[in-house]
C-alpha cells in the first residue's frame, strides 16, 4: 500500500469536502474513495493525478504518508468554545494536519535551524507557571511585557500560520511535525486575543506533547498568563484595578482587559463580586468581543514560512519549484510562498 489514505483524508477534510463530493470531482464513487482512505485499495496513477488536482496538492504529497515523521491525522491542541460545531473544528484540525504534511514534505528537502527550541515538560513534575518561567529564562526573554511574541516563537522554530477561520468560536490550534511545532491562528481575532492564543498553544506544546492530563485547558491558561504577565512583575500593577488602569495595562502588556481581570482575580486583588460586575459592564457596553484599546497593540505577523520561501528563491529556485517542494499544486496554494517584494526581484 502507498500510504495515500491518511493524507487523502486530511486533504479532503481540509477542503471541506465529503467523500461523495470528492468522488464527483474525480469521476468515481463514494465507496471507492472510502476504500482509498481506509488503505484497502490503491488508486491507479491517473486517479492519483485527478485526486491531487481536485485537492490542490501534488501527487507526490498524496503518497507521502509512508515517509511522514510522527502520526498523521492526530488530534490537535485547540483553543475553542465548547459550543463550536464538531464539523467546523474537525475541518480546522484537518487544515492544521495538512500544513503539517506540507511542512514535513518540505523538510525532506531542506534543513531548518533555529536559535532556540521548544522544550517539553511533564506537567506532573513541572507546574504550568514554572514551565512558563523556564521558557522565559531559556529563551533569555527580558523582564516585563513580551514584545512581539510571534517573533520569539519563530526564533524557537515554531511555524506560525494565520488564516481567517470564518468563525470567532475557534482561536487557534497546534501540533508538532518532527522537531518543529506548527500553530494555526485565527487571523480575524484582535491582536491581544491572538497573543493569548499563541501563548496558550505554546503551553500545550510544552506541557501536553507527550502526556494528556485531565486539566489541560486550565494548565495552558495558567502557562499563558505567567508567560505574558509574570506574577512577580505585574502583581504591583494589579493592586488597584479599574477601567482606566485596565486600558493602560492592556496597552502596556499587550493582553486583553479580560485577561488582566482574570489574572487579578487569580491573585485575589479582584474579588469574585468585582469580577462579576466587570463582565456585566463589558456585556452592557458590547465590549465582550470587541474591547477598546486594541488599536494600541501592534499586529504581529508571522514571517518564518515566507522566510523559508525567500531563502529558496534566493538559492535560484522558481516559485513553481518552491511550491512543488512544499507539495502544493499551485504557487497560490503554497504555505511557504515567498514575500511579494522578493518575488518581483526574482523576475
Amino acid at each position: 500500500m502507498s500510504g495515500l489514505g491518511d493524507v487523502l483524508a486530511i486533504a479532503r477534510k481540509a477542503r471541506g469536502l465529503t467523500q461523495s463530493e470528492l468522488a464527483d470531482l474525480v469521476g468515481t464513487t463514494q465507496p471507492t474513495i472510502n476504500r482509498y482512505e481506509a488503505g484497502d485499495r490503491d488508486p491507479d496513477p491517473q486517479t492519483v493525478a485527478a485526486l491531487a488536482e481536485a485537492l490542490g496538492v501534488t501527487e507526490q504529497l498524496l503518497t507521502h504518508g509512508n515517509r511522514f515523521r510522527g502520526a498523521l491525522a492526530v488530534d490537535a491542541h485547540m483553543r475553542r468554545q465548547k459550543t463550536t460545531k464538531a464539523s467546523l473544528w474537525r475541518q480546522m484540525e484537518a487544515r492544521l494536519n495538512l500544513l503539517r504534511v506540507h511542512a514535513s514534505f518540505l523538510f525532506e528537502e531542506i534543513s531548518i535551524r533555529s536559535e532556540q527550541h521548544v522544550p517539553t515538560f511533564d506537567p506532573d513534575d513541572v507546574p504550568a507557571q514554572h514551565a512558563a518561567r523556564l521558557i522565559r529564562a531559556q529563551w533569555r526573554m527580558p523582564l516585563g511585557p513580551v514584545v512581539n511574541l510571534t517573533r520569539w516563537l519563530e526564533g524557537a522554530g515554531v511555524l506560525v500560520f494565520e488564516e481567517d477561520f470564518g468563525t470567532h468560536r475557534i482561536d487557534g490550534l497546534s501540533q508538532w511535525v518532527g522537531d518543529h511545532p506548527v500553530m494555526l491562528i485565527n487571523a480575524s481575532a484582535p491582536p491581544d486575543r491572538k497573543r493569548l492564543t499563541k501563548a496558550h498553544e505554546l503551553g500545550h506544546l510544552v506541557l501536553h506533547s507527550n502526556v494528556a492530563t485531565d486539566d489541560m485547558e486550565s494548565e495552558a491558561n495558567r502557562f499563558a498568563a505567567e508567560l505574558l504577565m509574570p506574577l512577580d512583575e505585574i502583581r504591583a500593577e494589579l493592586r488597584k484595578v479599574d477601567l482606566g488602569s485596565l486600558v493602560a495595562l492592556k496597552r502596556e502588556w499587550g493582553v486583553s482587559m479580560q485577561a488582566l481581570v482574570e489574572r487579578a482575580h487569580a491573585i485575589k486583588t479582584v474579588t469574585p463580586e468585582q469580577r462579576t460586575r466587570f463582565y456585566k459592564m463589558m456585556n452592557a457596553r458590547g465590549w465582550k468581543t470587541n474591547e477598546p484599546g486594541g488599536e494600541f497593540i501592534p499586529a504581529e505577523r508571522p514571517e518564518f514560512p515566507t522566510r523559508i520561501g525567500d531563502a529558496l528563491l534566493a538559492k535560484g529556485f522558481t516559485e513553481e519549484r518552491i511550491a512543488q517542494i512544499a507539495g502544493a499544486a499551485t504557487t497560490d496554494g503554497n504555505p511557504f510562498k515567498p514575500t511579494p517584494i522578493n518575488r518581483l526581484r526574482a523576475l
